[in-house]
C-alpha cells in the first residue's frame, strides 16, 4: 500500500458526475465529521502525536489540515457561486500545519468541521444544474468546475481518514 495515497489518488472522469455520484459525494461530505471522529476515538495524546507515515503529518495534524482544507474549500463554492469564475488565493498547507494551533487538542477541529459540513452540505444540496457548472480560478490547477470540487472533497476526506485508520491497523492501535 502507498502510505502517502492509501485510496490511491483522486481521478475524476467528468461524465462520470452523474446525479447519483454527487449525491455518493454529498453523503460522504456529509458523514466525514463522524468518520473522523471514530478514527480517532480512544487516542492517546502520544498516538495523536504519531506520523501516519515517515516524513508525513502527525495524526493531529492530519485532523486540524482536514479543517482548514475544508474551511478553504467551502470559501471557495461561496465565491464561485456568488462571482464570476474568481481567482482563489492559494494557502501554505504545510506552513499551515506547523503554526501553534496544530497542537490543539483534536476536539477543537472535530467541533468545527461537524458544524461546517452542516453548513457546507445544505449548500451543496441547494446547488442547480447551472451553479454546480459555476467555474473558480486555482492559480496552480487553472478552472475548477464545482462540480469536480465536490468530488476532490469527498475523496480529500476519505483520503485523510485512511491515514489515520491504517496506521491504527499498522500498529494494531
Amino acid at each position: 500500500m502507498d502510505l502517502r495515497y492509501p485510496i490511491g489518488k483522486f481521478n475524476y472522469e467528468e461524465e462520470t458526475a452523474t446525479t447519483e455520484v454527487l449525491e455518493r459525494w454529498i453523503k460522504e461530505i456529509e458523514n466525514l465529521p463522524f468518520e473522523l471522529k471514530e478514527a480517532v476515538s480512544g487516542l492517546s495524546d502520544e498516538q495523536l502525536d504519531t506520523a501516519y507515515r515517515s516524513e508525513g503529518w502527525t495524526i493531529r495534524q492530519v485532523v486540524h489540515h482536514i479543517a482548514d482544507s475544508h474551511l478553504n474549500s467551502y470559501t471557495r463554492f461561496k465565491l464561485a457561486l456568488t462571482e464570476n469564475n474568481p481567482t482563489i488565493k492559494l494557502y501554505e498547507e504545510g506552513k499551515w500545519a506547523e503554526l501553534p494551533d496544530s497542537k490543539l487538542p483534536v476536539d477543537v477541529s472535530l467541533k468545527l468541521i461537524e458544524a461546517l459540513h452542516s453548513r457546507w452540505v445544505c449548500l451543496l444540496h441547494s446547488m442547480k444544474q447551472n451553479e454546480l457548472e459555476k467555474t473558480f480560478e486555482h492559480p496552480e490547477s487553472g478552472v475548477v468546475k464545482l462540480s469536480i470540487n465536490i468530488g476532490i472533497y469527498a475523496w480529500h476526506g476519505q483520503h485523510h481518514v485512511a491515514h489515520i485508520t491504517s496506521l491504527r491497523n499498522r500498529l494494531g492501535w
